[in-house]
């Protein structure tokens, strides 16, 4: 369990964009949350990332499978964080939510935009922000630590909201974490990128990373699990800020990464393969209790 600064506890969160910009889910998975299958309120919940501007990225609605791909036991991306922007959230999305639905939302980009962004979320009764400065999908380079931990030192100067700081496998995330104890409140895990997980493979978005560059894409889920596994033990061992760990994938994996030292765990690539078995693993986690 992690207990924020402003009292709000959670173990189990939804990570960035698998139930959408709102928390209620994307048109595919709407239906599984009418009938129950899918219970966003069992969660605290994190928005797709935003950014300062809309950001046209690398999705394209009538040719998805040219930035995401499933593989086994997971997914490799290449979305580049393709969002309508933070103005657009706060103008369209914003006044449709009910904020004691547990939502923290993504942001990412320079440090003045990420300060501007958390000024403008100030307006908004959430339950953190999630500052990502990892995205390893985006056909450019990730921030420096110092830029990391001057963005995140940036931000708590003017939000009044606790932040949670996502990081990358890639990242000197133990240096991040030590810098920001006392700041940032939790550190959650990006996908890995392509060229750690599989080093002498051809990634399935060659031809995307050919014609925009920054590698083969972000991997989750099972294929993701040593790498980002060893980084929430590694951060417990080192007792800075509590690990969020991601690519669980089923009840096991729940065990797991807290016997790992995890105080949460984060559900993200299962929404892919699986989107109402987050919902079940937490109804029987709680009938055991």
């Amino acid at each position: 369990m992690i207990t924020l600064s402003n009292g709000h506890e959670f173990e189990f969160m939804v990570a960035s964009g698998a139930l959408a910009f709102d928390g209620k889910g994307w048109p595919w998975e709407r239906p599984l949350v009418w009938f129950g299958l899918i219970e966003p309120e069992l969660f605290t919940i994190v928005t797709k990332t935003l950014t300062r501007h809309e950001r046209k990225g690398n999705y394209r609605w009538w040719k998805p499978l040219e930035c995401f791909r499933p593989i086994k036991g997971g997914a490799v991306n290449k979305v580049g964080l393709s969002n309508p922007g933070i103005e657009w959230w706060c103008r369209e999305i914003a006044p449709k939510i009910d904020f004691d639905d547990n939502i923290v939302v993504s942001i990412y980009g320079t440090k003045e935009e990420l300060v501007e962004m958390s000024e403008m979320l100030n307006d908004f009764d959430l339950v953190a922000i999630e500052v990502n400065p990892s995205c390893p999908n985006t056909g450019h380079g990730m921030p420096t630590t110092e830029e990391v931990v001057d963005s995140v030192k940036s931000v708590r100067i003017i939000s009044q909201h606790p932040i949670i700081v996502k990081v990358s496998f890639a990242q000197h995330y133990l240096i991040i974490a030590d810098e920001l104890k006392g700041i940032a409140e939790a550190m959650s895990f990006n996908s890995v990128p392509w060229e750690i997980v599989f080093p002498n493979k051809r990634s399935p978005l060659w031809r995307l990373e050919k014609k925009v560059g920054g590698g083969g894409g972000g991997v989750s889920g099972k294929p993701a699990q040593s790498y980002n596994w060893q980084a929430v033990w590694e951060l417990a061992e080192q007792r800075s800020l509590p690990a969020i760990a991601p690519s669980v994938m089923n009840y096991a994996d729940v065990l797991n990464v807290r016997k790992l030292g995890a105080k949460a765990v984060s559900f993200g690539a299962i929404h892919f393969w699986t989107p109402w078995a987050p919902t079940a693993i937490v109804r029987a986690e709680k009938e055991e209790l």
